[in-house]
């Protein structure tokens, strides 16, 4: 008796689906092969590139040398580069073998005012001008080690392209941690002048390095994963008087005092930390000209982390209400000024799920950590509001060194294990290679 037709049909739709995901398999497992091959070919290259970035790092808006390593190394595989992007940007295409969807690849590029504390043969020494005062300049966050990694991916998927069913885009930002305050920059400026469009971005992955996972560890959580970061102003306005006679006056110091600690109860007493971690820091106070004189004025700047929307509204009206109530209540007056800020950096839950297995492919299994919600704020972020995309951290501490006796990033003590790097080059090669040939099944 012959099987009903349908069920033919069936048990061939199985098989031929069978045979895709086998045939799928064993195309990525001997692609996985070549790009390491690449990689380990490249990785001396690629070391080099981070100590020579490292020992010149360049302030945000400001990586001239940093650009022109980029462009020269990727025009020099062939491809056409745009410059000046958001300023300083570099943004190249590359097309692959066969049609597609298109991928992009971030970097950020620019480094912080900061002595550099190291013993390197290739440890800073320059130094600049940053908010009209004189300062050292450091790669003390790792964007070195990111634009060396997307320089060794750029030269692998090049050399790889004719076996690509798709697009790649690689992006060199400037300006992550910040453009100056009478500038606009960074992902937000890139967006705004069309990196994601012609052709259309489908998705984004970008990576950074950290001491809070050793060398071979690679962390990250779908959705919220980093906070989002606003930075605020309190411009606060008394009267000057002799510092003898206070009473003849309104001294903003004390008052601008009263507010810092006001602002911290709305956190410790007004906001529900069972919700979402939420930060209110106030990073500089400046008031005064000399010990015998009450000054008019003093101002404050800080920092607003959150990651929940409402949280964040309902925090700016207690700063306003804080700000404004403390002031009125010694005779002063207040202003708060809140700038937009970077938004929630998150990891799209579908693309992170469909992404997991190549980092567990390449990293192992027990080194792919969930990551924990983090304060610090990224903003790669301007992406994703945009795109699908897929933010990860790559362990950057040697593997005998305790977690306890990590270094932060931005600390003037902040160094990397090379042994990271290539690594990084192969997560960042394999994801773009995975996306495109999973999106063509």
């Amino acid at each position: 008796m012959k099987p009903p037709h349908n069920t033919l049909r069936f048990v061939f739709t199985c098989f031929l689906l069978l045979l895709i995901h086998t045939l799928g398999h064993a195309q990525a497992g001997h692609l996985d092969a070549e790009i390491a091959r690449r990689a380990a070919d490249i990785e001396s290259r690629v070391i080099a590139w981070r100590r020579e970035i490292h020992q010149y790092p360049e302030l945000s808006n400001r990586e001239f040398r940093t650009a022109a390593l980029v462009a020269e190394h990727l025009r020099g595989l062939g491809l056409e580069v745009e410059t000046e992007v958001a300023y300083t940007g570099v943004v190249a295409t590359l097309e692959g073998g066969r049609p597609g969807p298109t991928v992009a690849l971030r970097a950020d590029m620019d480094a912080l005012p900061v002595v550099e504390q190291s013993d390197y043969s290739f440890r800073s020494i320059e130094r600049t001008t940053y908010n009209g005062q004189d300062v050292g300049v450091m790669h003390a966050c790792g964007h070195d080690t990111h634009v060396a990694i997307l320089m060794g991916a750029a030269e692998i998927l090049t050399a790889m392209r004719e076996q690509i069913p798709g697009t790649i885009k690689f992006i060199f930002q400037p300006a992550e941690e910040g453009a100056p305050p009478d500038e606009g920059g960074g992902a937000r400026m890139m967006v705004d002048a069309g990196v994601l469009e012609d052709p259309f971005v489908d998705a984004l992955f970008g990576l950074h390095i950290t001491q809070s996972w050793a060398v071979g560890e690679v962390g990250f959580r779908p959705m919220g994963m980093m906070a989002s970061a606003e930075r605020f102003d309190i411009h606060v306005r008394g009267s000057q008087t002799h510092a003898a006679r206070p009473w003849a006056g309104v001294d903003p110091i004390v008052v601008s005092s009263q507010i810092v600690l006001g602002l911290q109860t709305i956190i410790s007493r007004q906001t529900d930390l069972t919700r979402a971690p939420a930060v209110i820091t106030v990073g500089t106070f400046d008031s005064g000209v000399r010990n015998n004189i009450i000054p008019d004025s003093s101002t404050l700047t800080g920092t607003i982390r959150t990651f929940d929307p409402q949280m964040r509204a309902s925090i700016h009206d207690r700063m306003r209400r804080t700000v404004t109530n403390i002031a009125d209540s010694a005779g002063a007056s207040a202003e708060l000024v809140l700038y937009p800020g970077v938004p929630v950096t998150y990891n799209d839950p579908e693309l992170t799920a469909r992404m997991r297995p190549t980092l567990e492919r390449l990293y192992g299994d027990a080194n792919v950590k969930e990551a924990a919600l983090i304060t610090g704020a990224e903003d790669f972020s301007f992406y994703q509001q945009q795109r699908p995309g897929f933010f990860f951290f790559i362990g950057g501490r040697p593997v005998d060194v305790p977690a306890a006796e990590a270094i932060p990033n931005h600390s003037p003590r902040f160094y990397v294990d090379e042994d990271a790097l290539l690594p990084g080059v192969r997560a960042m090669t394999t994801l773009a290679v995975d996306y495109l040939l999973d999106s063509r099944r």
